[in-house]
């Protein structure tokens, strides 16, 4: 049995990466799913291709840095569909880059900060009265593992992450036994873009600690084409890098339980990655 069945879901930042997926595979198990973007275009044409085979699926283009764009696109949620029972506040940026380039990193950090901060207690707060009063929700904040601990190179990322674990905590316990909260901590995942927004590549590598030799031998081997077969195998405890739907399932996984059950907070990782906080 599906806990999703008849549900409806929100999702933020669900035009693509594993927004989308998130939504997917929502809708799989019978939930109603909205989704939120930024990208009027994206999210229409995104939600026209799930809606199948009797699914409902809804994309409405809202910006999560504008708290009334989200408060409208959660209040249309309900008005058509009566309810909202899950928020998973998804949409987010990465751009990661050293303190002392501020200069060039300024507004792309400022805008980190009303996405993947603001963005989320926006989402909260446009569905708390909602789910207040309907006695029953639950909200799936994604954090980072980049939220557990002050690292050179993602100092604002760190930040907006470990600020969202923070809020989250103090939501659950305001709310404790009506409205449910998740952290979700993801490391690395391929394929959802993400990498593609940090200012300076090189970023990444205080993350990988005592591992960054090894870190930067893998990253050669795969622009190389040969990377071992060990750690691109999902049932090795060598896989070095999860997938985007091998996280979104586990996003799914959280959301899938029943009302008196909450997951409240965990990680995803690879089991053979390189990354040591």
């Amino acid at each position: 049995m599906s806990h999703l069945q008849d549900k409806v879901v929100v999702v933020t930042g669900a035009a693509g990466g594993f927004g989308r997926l998130v939504a997917e595979m929502s809708l799989e198990r019978g939930a109603t799913v909205v989704g939120l973007d930024v990208d009027g275009d994206a999210i229409e044409r995104t939600f026209t291709e799930l809606a199948i085979d009797g699914r409902v699926a809804v994309g409405l283009r809202a910006d999560v840095t504008d708290a009334a764009q989200v408060q409208q696109a959660v209040d249309a949620t309900v008005e058509r569909f009566g309810r909202v029972d899950v928020l998973v506040n998804n949409a987010g940026v990465m751009p990661n880059a050293f303190i002392a380039d501020h200069e060039r990193a300024l507004a792309a950090w400022d805008r980190c900060i009303d996405i993947n901060f603001k963005g989320v207690v926006h989402g909260i707060c446009a569905v708390y009265d909602h789910m207040m009063r309907q006695r029953a929700g639950h909200i799936v904040n994604i954090s980072s593992i980049y939220g557990n601990a002050g690292v050179a190179g993602a100092a604002i990322y760190c930040a907006t992450k470990a600020a969202v674990v923070t809020l989250s905590d103090a939501v659950r316990v305001e709310t404790q036994g009506v409205i449910k909260v998740t952290v979700v901590r993801p490391t690395g995942v391929s394929g959802t873009g993400l990498a593609s927004t940090m200012i300076d590549p090189n970023s990444a590598l205080p993350l990988t600690g005592h591992n960054v030799n090894r870190f930067v031998d893998r990253i050669a081997q795969i622009q190389a084409g040969e990377f071992p077969a060990e750690h691109r195998d999902p049932e090795s405890p060598a896989y070095w890098s999860i997938s985007a739907p091998e996280l979104a399932a586990q996003i799914v996984y959280v959301m899938d339980q029943p009302l008196g059950v909450n997951i409240a907070d965990i990680t995803v990782r690879a089991t053979g990655e390189d990354f040591v906080f």
